[in-house]
Formats: C-alpha cells, structure tokens, sequence
C-alpha cells in the first residue's frame, strides 16, 4: 500500500509492503507489531487518541520513518529526517499512517482449508 501525504508543504511518500516490518526490526530492533499493536491500544476506533498516556510519540515517530524509508530508500536516518521538517502535523498525519499500517497486516488471501 503507497500514499503521498503533504507534510510542511512537502510530498511525502509512504509505503507499506513485506520488507516493512524486518526494516523497523533492522533500524530500531524492536517488534513492529507489538508496537504497532501498542498504538492500537491508544487508539480508538475514529483514530482519536483514548488514552494519552499509552501513546509513545517515539514508536509513533520511528513508524513513520520507516514507511517513508520503504517508499524512499535515499532518506536520512530519523533524526536528520524529522529535522528536515519545520512542522510535522502529527494529528493530521496518525490517522492516514495507522489505517496504512493496520490494512497491511490484514489478511488478503482466503484459507484453503475446510
């Protein structure tokens, strides 16, 4: 899944595919999904945030980073990319990078057993 987002004036590509979760692994050496299914937590249904306190900007932040990455292999490590940027609409941005995320994981092929 790709989507272009407008982030401080800037198109931003994203991009979700199988590599995803081992470049987050790679990068960070932590568990994409246990952390993606943290942010679930925090999050509701309408992707409003429910509980302040479970959302940790910093998985949230280094998520993002890596679905840019995916999309473009060229990007600077985190820090120098989030810099990059005077303004990083963090509530615009969650609910269009949660929904990519959460439809990623889902499952596409119909099981063949009976």
């Amino acid at each position: 899944m790709e989507k272009i987002l407008t982030i401080d004036g800037r198109q931003v590509p994203f991009k979700s595919t199988g590599a995803f979760l081992l470049r987050y692994k790679a990068q960070f050496g932590r568990d994409a999904l246990q952390d993606i299914y943290k942010l679930q937590e925090a999050i509701g249904e309408n992707n409003e945030v429910k509980d302040l306190s479970a959302l940790d900007l910093e998985v949230f932040y280094n998520l993002v980073w890596t679905l840019a990455k995916t999309a473009d292999p060229t990007i600077p490590p985190p820090m120098e990319w989030l810099d990059s940027f005077s303004e990083f609409p963090l509530m615009d941005i969650l609910p269009e990078l949660m929904n990519m995320m959460f439809s990623s994981l889902g499952a596409t092929a119909k099981s063949k057993k009976k």
